[in-house]
């Protein structure tokens, strides 16, 4: 894959051999972040889970400290006096049965995030086709399904992301943006891997951790040791 002078110039900056604590790996990426928008700051974790196994799925959420930097419109399927206090709460859509033909029919996709009270499941697992693709179904390990919408929105809205592992037992997910300074990214750092770690499957045999990856939008990759992990 042919890169441009950007990302080519960003690659001299280090070594991309070498193994960085996150604070560095987190000051380098920062460097390396040249788009003329605010680039989206990632991490890849390489897992020894084999997601084929179910009791080696990961799969959760964490709130992390400094947000996302990213404004997450949030839709919840409720009903009775749960819709006022989703509205309450700071939802930016909220109902039931009728949202079912907008998105099945009309397409309607915007939101980022879905959070249903557990009565509502049967009507949201009729777009299970719609939105399981998109990975914006509720999950109660996620926090998505519960009847506490009021805390569902407001850490979501705070900076709560979910993570999961892709089909190459890879988890990939955004900790802040390239304008964070490096001790906010690297607290919301910490807060993720912290989850991570905690999330081990205690089925795994063999290394969890393979290796730790972060990356702007448009950058290259820089790699974090796993040894403190």
């Amino acid at each position: 894959m042919k890169h441009g002078k950007k990302y080519n110039a960003a690659l001299s900056q280090y070594d991309r051999a070498t193994l960085f604590d996150s604070a560095e790996a987190i000051e380098t990426v920062k460097k390396t972040a040249t788009a003329k928008f605010d680039e989206t700051v990632e991490v890849h974790i390489r897992t020894g889970c084999d997601g084929r196994h179910a009791e080696q799925q990961i799969r959760g959420a964490v709130v992390l400290p400094n947000g996302t930097g990213k404004t997450v419109r949030v839709l919840v399927f409720a009903k009775g006096d749960k819709i006022a206090e989703a509205e309450a709460a700071g939802a930016d859509y909220v109902g039931g049965e009728e949202l079912i033909p907008k998105i099945q029919n009309d397409g309607w996709l915007d939101f980022d995030v879905v959070v249903a009270t557990p009565d509502m499941m049967g009507v949201v697992g009729r777009l299970g086709k719609v939105l399981g693709p998109k990975g914006l179904m509720p999950n109660p390990k996620a926090g998505t399904v519960t009847m506490d919408v009021t805390k569902a929105v407001n850490d979501i809205k705070a900076g709560k992301i979910e993570y999961r592992l892709d089909k190459a037992n890879i988890i990939h997910c955004p900790i802040g943006k390239a304008s964070f300074s490096t001790e906010q990214l690297t607290q919301n750092f910490d807060a993720f891997m912290e989850a991570i770690v905690k999330a081990k499957p205690s089925s795994l045999k063999g290394q969890y951790l393979k290796s730790i990856t972060l990356a702007t939008t448009m950058g290259p990759g820089v790699r974090v040791s796993t040894a403190k992990y």
